[in-house]
């Protein structure tokens, strides 16, 4: 019986009739489908698929600028050229970025990284990462299974399970794929999996490798996702709740506690992408759980990146031995893939020491964005909703002013990204800034004195 009606309820008859003729039409439809390809061997799809339709395999079969993706990018191009806008994207930075970047020889004030404690110049890491090189060489040259194990991944994991309170962690060579992966790996066709609306697209694939069934709510709405899993849970063997730490777009925060509570009830697992939650939320940077003050325990799968706070580069699965022995033993993202390399394994194992030894520097971000935010509000900027935790929004309103303003500020001599559809909704496109630890207050104020006027000139307030 499905789980929103309590055991040994007396249904009505006009929903026991529904029942009745809704079990008779699915076992009609079953007997007329077509047999699915799960059941058959490849020689019989391929049958299957010749019978079905018929392609000229002319020229266009192998000509790369008739591909969808391609004939978009051209239009972009197009479109930017026919109205005199600059490429904001793929800008060569030369040497180190941090609060400030040289771009073509140029200083800029930067709010395109997400080096956000600082970390990634910090003389410890580097030193770190140098001596791996020394001891190791750059690559670890195979698969950790076969002979690619190297004492300092594990350092790295067991210090990622100690971060998260778990028994122990996985780290992946990339964060995008840690998602992929893992998603991919542990769930099926029998599965539902329920994501926040403004999930990362690294969880979206998974999903869709996984073969389960996918549903989103509305963003951090408890409410609709609680709906969602009333009406479906009783028809999926396992049920996903997957939300991020940090969204990355909007610079808000779920609420975890009442996440917690909600998967608890209806039997679900609960996944947490930290991406840019870890060294940004919680007094020592630890992440959602501790900003929350809830029990680890109480998510069982926590996901992270290497790249943002950590000053390194790749990803990671903290979670019970048994979740991380699976991982170990077969997700294909780990077991067919190259370990991570020694030196960034050092680097990341190194970053999170200086975050729990220099915690300073947590509060000197958090300083830094609630100064950019309140400075921004004051202009009548709309910053969305964030929630001053390293990631500012500025919504622009459509994804050409969005171009505009980016190219205007950076002609001021400062950088930061614009962020278009279809990444976001076209209303909501925005420049999103980076704020980092090591921002001065001059240059968020000055930054802010440039944004204004800027939006002013293009009649944006």
């Amino acid at each position: 019986m499905p789980k929103d009606f309590p055991a040994g309820s007396n249904l009505s008859q006009e929903r026991k009739k529904k029942q009745q003729l809704k079990a008779r039409l699915l076992s009609e439809a079953r007997l007329k489908k077509t047999p699915s390809t799960d059941d058959l061997d490849p020689e019989s799809i391929l049958t299957l698929r010749s019978q079905a339709s018929s392609f000229d395999a002319s020229g266009a079969a192998t000509d790369f600028k008739c591909f969808p993706a391609y004939k978009e990018l051209s239009l972009t191009y197009d479109v930017g050229e026919h109205l005199q806008l600059d490429n904001p994207f793929f800008k060569m930075h030369q040497g180190l970025a941090s609060d400030t970047t040289i771009i073509d020889g140029r200083s800029y004030v930067n709010f395109g990284s997400y080096n956000y404690l600082s970390i990634n110049e910090h003389p410890r890491l580097i030193a770190a990462a140098k001596k791996a090189i020394d001891d190791y060489g750059v690559s670890c040259s195979a698969s950790r299974v076969v002979s690619g194990e190297r004492a300092i991944q594990r350092e790295l994991e067991y210090a990622l399970a100690d971060l998260h309170n778990t028994d122990d962690a996985v780290v992946f060579v990339s964060g995008h794929a840690t998602n992929v992966t893992t998603i991919g790996y542990l769930f099926t066709a029998k599965d539902l999996i329920i994501h926040d609306s403004l999930i990362h697209n690294s969880i979206i694939q998974g999903i869709q490798l996984s073969g389960a069934a996918r549903l989103s709510f509305k963003h951090n709405d408890c409410d609709e996702l609680e709906e969602v899993l009333r009406q479906r849970r009783g028809q999926f063997e396992r049920v996903l709740i997957v939300t991020e730490g940090l969204f990355s777009m909007e610079g808000d925060i779920p609420d975890l506690p009442k996440l917690i509570e909600i998967k608890r009830r209806y039997n679900a697992f609960l996944m947490v992408d930290e991406a840019h939650s870890i060294g940004v939320l919680g007094a020592t940077g630890a992440g959602i759980a501790e900003h929350f003050s809830v029990p680890s325990n109480a998510v069982d799968i926590w996901m992270g990146t290497l790249s943002k706070t950590l000053a390194s580069c790749g990803g990671y699965i903290a979670g019970s031995q048994v979740l991380i022995d699976i991982l170990k033993g077969g997700a294909p993202g780990y077991l067919f893939s190259v370990g991570i390399a020694p030196t960034l394994a050092a680097a990341a194992l190194t970053a999170l020491d200086i975050m729990r030894k220099e915690p300073e520097r947590i509060r000197k971000l958090n300083s830094n964005t609630a100064l950019f935010d309140r400075l921004a509000r004051l202009h009548n900027i709309d910053t969305g909703t964030n929630q001053q935790q390293a990631i500012v929004p500025v919504i622009t309103g459509s994804s050409l002013m969005a171009v505009r303003l980016a190219n205007r500020l950076f002609e001021e001599g400062v950088n930061v990204q614009p962020i278009l559809h279809p990444a976001v909704e076209e209303r909501l496109a925005r420049l999103r800034f980076f704020i980092c630890a090591n921002h001065s207050e001059q240059q968020i104020m000055h930054t802010i004195e440039l944004l204004s006027k800027s939006m002013l000139s293009l009649d944006m307030i």
